[in-house]
């Protein structure tokens, strides 16, 4: 099977096309996966911040007497 020159030129763009499709397509799927990790490293950030800072109020309430 012998291609035209035309039928050639057309394949080549398809492929290319496609190319920059995928292209677009992993960008978009790192990008996702980058923003995703970020908002939940922030997330837990603050989780562990929450945590330690009742840890500190409950270790300062148990040091100060309680006065009747």
């Amino acid at each position: 099977m012998q291609l035209t020159p035309e039928e050639l030129a057309a394949r080549n763009r398809r492929n290319i096309a496609l190319a920059w499709a995928l292209a677009a397509f992993m960008v978009l799927v790192f990008t996702t996966t980058f923003l995703r990790m970020q908002h939940n490293s922030a997330a837990a950030a603050a989780k562990r911040e929450a945590v330690l800072a009742s840890a500190r109020a409950e270790a300062a309430a148990a040091q100060t007497p309680v006065r009747p």
